[in-house]
């Protein structure tokens, strides 16, 4: 990779955007990256966690607009094919049907705010400094944002945000709903691997699918969802891990999950 370093760990896989001398801006060839690791992760069976970072005290800064190859500059495509390359990242990272935790220090602006918003828990350093910036570039939100948003914070909420582009502190951004949790930026790290060890510890079926009830959720019916509901219930009972888990309770042990 010439953008991304990767590192697995028992089961949590850390991506990390390695652009410093940009704030890990994206460029093409990063987009290209992003979008095949995601989708390895999602075929890799040993894969559980995905957590996304930045290199260098920053997470993402959007857009690389000085990349001549980049979704905002490279004019031998037509700019609607050029951003569609972008929202393919997006997708990917949507698709992703394991848990994903954004680790978040320094800025997370643009498309990168919208990769952190992607992923299911946003964890930031107290230092962290975070905008949906396009409209102070004469833009409209791209990369999953305006999906994304909405559902996070309410629609209102989500028009302030993105009309006023304002930089937004880790605070403001936690009472607003768009981080899961403020930490001091020395405890970031063993914050974000408590959480990702936690959750490849757990059962990666039952958490797949929880993953894909959730995010379906907003566009079905009560009635809809109950029945998913069942169907995911009855492929549970059926597994091992659901059988290791009542074993593990009955004999007041830690249960060791499989996915199978």
């Amino acid at each position: 990779m010439e953008t991304l370093i990767i590192e697995r760990d028992d089961g949590v896989v850390t991506v990390t955007m390695n652009r410093p001398e940009r704030k890990n801006a994206v460029n093409g060839v990063m987009l290209q990256e992003l979008q095949s690791t995601f989708e390895e992760v999602e075929r890799t069976a040993t894969d559980r966690v995905l957590v996304l970072t930045g290199a260098g005290g920053a997470f993402c800064s959007g857009a690389d607009l000085g990349d001549p190859n980049g979704p905002a500059s490279d004019r031998s495509i037509p700019g609607v094919v050029r951003m569609r390359r972008l929202g393919d990242v997006a997708l990917a990272l949507h698709r992703l049907t394991k848990p994903a935790i954004a680790k978040v220090d320094g800025v997370a602006v643009g498309a990168g705010f919208s990769l952190a918003l992607g992923c299911d828990l946003v964890v930031v350093s107290d230092r962290a400094r975070l905008s949906m910036i396009f409209a102070r570039r004469g833009l409209t939100l791209d990369n999953g944002a305006s999906w994304l948003l909405p559902r996070l914070v309410g629609l209102a909420r989500a028009k302030e945000v993105a009309f006023f582009a304002e930089m937004l502190d880790a605070q403001t951004a936690l009472s607003l709903g768009l981080v899961n949790r403020v930490v001091p930026v020395d405890e970031l790290d063993e914050a974000v691997d408590e959480w990702a060890r936690r959750l490849a510890a757990g059962p990666p079926l039952a958490l797949s699918m929880t993953k894909t009830l959730l995010n379906a959720a907003a566009s079905m019916s009560m009635a809809e969802a109950l029945e998913d509901e069942a169907r995911c219930q009855a492929v549970n009972f059926a597994t091992e891990d659901t059988a290791e888990a009542l074993a593990a309770f009955a004999q007041k042990r830690e249960p060791k999950f499989t996915g199978r």
